[in-house]
């Protein structure tokens, strides 16, 4: 049996920043992870961007705005010392940093271990283990060793999925009254002929209508089976390669595939495989710097957006995203839009010059004890979730959750009563600006 001040279950951005975070008060830290490596949806699911770092303006003029800082810049810095980042690559409006996926991995490494936290790869949570009441007290778990029990003060769940919420029987959501937006299979494209296809198409990651006309000629003529017209392609810090955001996966009986259930799953991971292809095979076709081109990379698994948000003392409503609201109870700050993925179509909702703020009370959840939320199974209504599961406010999720995480242990206080006011100063002095 392990014992610890805090276990983190998730090593993706939320699960690295809580760990490396709560590390950082000196107190013992163990992050399991059911692959080899960290990096989440960002990895694993080869979203491939660093989202929701800058302010958005009409026709995306000036200079980009950097508005969220904290555990991001900390992880920018690692990796741009390893040439891991591009710089700001424009997406409509906005724009976001594109990342090398065996970077972030490594970064990863280099941060946990930098701070002390005790990392166990493999390794899948099967069950949690509570007390009398509804307290978490730890998880049992499965590695290539066999079983392991793991006691802790105090749990993160960074699953992404609320998954030891539902394992412990409290309360959370699913979607829009249970439906998810549908899952994407990410590839990326090698011996592209990057300087050609941007003087084609522009800067914007977001391609042009024409594209998306092209596609749907292309659909309409029986040639090919793209469902996704409008597709997003980012050039990436390796030479030659774009990544490509295109694919939209959903069941043989026209559906959203819920990556909850596990044939849908399997579905969306056979049917993303076989878009990749189609897409492969277009993109050489009829698009400018790609007639040489060939995927080098699929996710290790579909991407998934959406699927378990927990009840929390809070809630971020759509509203909230759409009226930039602030709340004197903030952890984070969001320019991004609400991106909706449903449809041949993504659905962007600009939130222009601002931000809104996400209050700690997202991450606390309403019932139970030794236990608190990080990452995009935040306490969120359907559409605010859109906007607030992206890579950059995840790193801030984790990093003001792991500071919560230390006051909870070590002054001996139930979650819901961890004052957001101690926890914004302790974020403000780690660089945090809200």
């Amino acid at each position: 049996m392990i014992d610890t001040d805090v276990l983190v279950v998730g090593g993706g951005a939320a699960g690295l920043a809580a760990a490396c975070t709560a590390a950082g008060h000196g107190l013992r830290v163990t992050l399991i992870e059911r692959y080899g490596f960290c990096g989440g949806a960002a990895v694993a699911g080869l979203s491939g961007t660093i989202c929701g770092l800058y302010l958005a303006r009409p026709g995306a003029v000036g200079r980009p705005e950097k508005v969220v800082f904290g555990f991001v810049d900390r992880f920018i810095e690692t990796m741009n010392k390893r040439h891991g980042l591009t710089t700001p690559v424009r997406y409509g409006e906005t724009w976001t940093l594109v990342h090398d996926p065996i970077a972030w991995r490594e970064c990863a490494d280099e941060l946990l271990v930098a701070s002390g936290v005790n990392v166990l790869l493999h390794t899948l949570v099967t069950a949690t283990v509570m007390d009398e009441g509804k307290r978490l007290i730890g998880v049992r778990a499965h590695s290539r060793q066999g079983p392991i029990e793991i006691r802790a003060k105090l749990t993160v769940d960074a699953s992404g999925d609320a998954d030891l919420f539902a394992i412990s029987g409290l309360p959370f959501t699913v979607g829009d009254n249970g439906k998810v937006q549908n899952p994407t299979m990410i590839f990326r494209l090698a011996g592209v002929d990057v300087e050609k296809f941007l003087e084609t198409y522009g800067d914007d990651s977001i391609l042009p209508d024409q594209v998306m006309k092209s596609i749907l000629d292309a659909n309409a003529s029986g040639q090919y089976r793209l469902p996704r017209a409008k597709v997003f392609l980012f050039p990436t810090p390796r030479q030659g390669q774009l990544l490509c955001n295109s694919t939209r996966v959903v069941g043989r009986d026209g559906r959203e595939l819920n990556p909850l259930i596990a044939e849908d799953l399997t579905e969306a991971e056979i049917e993303g495989r076989k878009q990749v292809r189609e897409y492969e095979r277009f993109y050489r076709s009829h698009l400018i710097g790609c007639e040489r081109a060939y995927v080098t990379d699929t996710g290790v698994q579909v991407g998934v957006r959406q699927t378990r948000q927990v009840c929390g003392v809070n809630r971020l409503r759509n509203d909230h995203v759409a009226n930039a609201t602030k709340c004197a109870d903030a952890i984070a700050r969001s320019p991004w839009p609400i991106e909706l993925h449903s449809g041949t179509k993504p659905r962007l909702s600009w939130i222009y010059e601002d931000v809104y703020e996400i209050p700690l009370g997202c991450f606390i959840p309403v019932e139970g004890e030794g236990i608190l939320a990080a990452g995009r199974c935040l306490s969120a209504e359907h559409e605010a979730m859109a906007s607030a599961r992206v890579t950059a406010q995840c790193f801030s999720y984790g990093h003001a959750v792991g500071h919560a995480a230390a006051l909870a242990v070590r002054e001996g206080i139930e979650v819901r009563n961890i004052k957001a006011a101690d926890v914004r100063e302790l974020l403000i002095k780690d660089g945090a600006e809200l």
